[in-house]
């Protein structure tokens, strides 16, 4: 398995502009990996100890309902990053994420890095600034996707129920 370098992550769009030193921190907390199609790579509720950043292929992320079935909630594909819940208590994944094709990622230890920044305390703002930045983006398409006028539940073409909601683009972060 090849070693993920500081050079690899500067490439990465979610690090951009990231201090070499931090890079160079955070690549010995990385190993790239790989899922093959409809694996589960995190499930809803279990302990959140990793997150990747996607490289190539396509993960979609769900919800479990009270009725047992699954709601799709988004799908991410290379340049984005995956799971937010190994930085915020209680480190345990909102939701659940499954390969939708062959996935190629570089994954963290986010014991690892939540222990680098406890170290570092400007790592350690620097990751949580670039996290919650990613979970307001996010917060933001959900609510756009939820006030289009397809996904009313008066009307439109949107799947409704445990079919899902219609994944969006997979080219964010």
């Amino acid at each position: 398995m090849r070693t993920v370098t500081s050079a690899d992550l500067a490439r990465e769009p979610f690090l951009h502009g990231m201090g070499a030193a931090d890079l160079r921190r955070l690549a010995t907390a990385a190993r790239c990996t790989g899922f093959a199609a409809g694996r589960r790579v995190f499930g809803q509720s279990e302990p959140a100890e990793r997150f990747w950043l996607v490289q190539d292929g396509t993960v979609i992320v769900d919800l479990r309902t009270p009725r047992g079935g699954t709601v799709v909630i988004d799908a991410f594909g290379p340049g984005s990053v995956l799971g937010w819940s190994w930085l915020f208590r209680p480190h345990q994944w909102h939701f659940g994420g499954v390969a939708a094709t062959p996935v190629r990622a570089i994954e963290f230890d986010g014991r690892l890095v939540r222990t680098f920044c406890a170290v570092d305390p400007s790592l350690g703002h620097d990751l949580t600034r670039r996290f919650a930045e990613l979970v307001v983006e996010r917060l933001e398409t959900t609510q756009t996707r939820l006030t289009e006028p397809a996904a009313s539940v008066t009307g439109g073409d949107a799947p409704h129920g445990d079919a899902g909601v219609a994944a969006s683009g997979s080219d964010r972060r």
